[in-house]
């Protein structure tokens, strides 16, 4: 997790500093969710205690957000996701994945927001099975057959209007 931590300054400051091009060129060599084909294998215990495994998804969409808590904008996400949840029923599975975040902070966390997703708190391999992840949040989105069918990343304006649009055609 001290990857993702250092990576994510990183990040940060090359894009307050306004060094973009040497973001993307410094990352080219590495892979990234964008390069996720498909949601990889993992196994992670959720905080119930329960596995917590892609095949429990099998012929569902999958939203997946790796989030952290002290992260603002992943709140907002978080609580839209559950309405997302509730809204397409079983046609959507939904897993939170925190990092680099303490499991108190993180429990407490789900306590106060969404019961209708799977909540776990994200292992270093699971994390890079999904790429590497450098930002909070970050969701990717899997159709029915576990191709990946979208990626953001941060939480802009029109992020909930994109993810439920894109869900939308998947479930149909």
């Amino acid at each position: 997790h001290e990857k993702f931590k250092q990576d994510m300054t990183r990040m940060i400051d090359l894009t307050l500093g306004g060094k973009k091009e040497e973001l993307r060129a410094e990352r080219s060599g590495t892979q990234t969710p964008d390069e996720i084909l498909a949601l990889p294998a993992f196994h992670l215990i959720d905080l119930s205690g329960n596995p917590l495994t892609p095949e429990q998804a099998k012929g569902r969409v999958v939203l997946v957000e790796f989030w952290a808590t002290w992260c603002p904008p992943c709140r907002s996400t978080l609580e839209r996701l559950g309405d997302l949840r509730r809204k397409y029923g079983d046609n959507l599975v939904v897993m939170a994945l925190a990092v680099e975040s303490p499991e108190d902070e993180v429990r407490k966390t789900a306590q106060s927001l969404s019961h209708d997703f799977r909540w776990a708190i994200a292992t270093p391999q699971a994390a890079q099975a999904f790429g590497d992840v450098m930002a909070t949040p970050t969701l990717l989105l899997f159709d029915r057959q576990g191709k990946t069918a979208g990626i953001w990343y941060g939480a802009p304006p029109d992020l909930h209007d994109k993810v439920e649009k894109t869900i939308e055609g998947l479930v149909r």
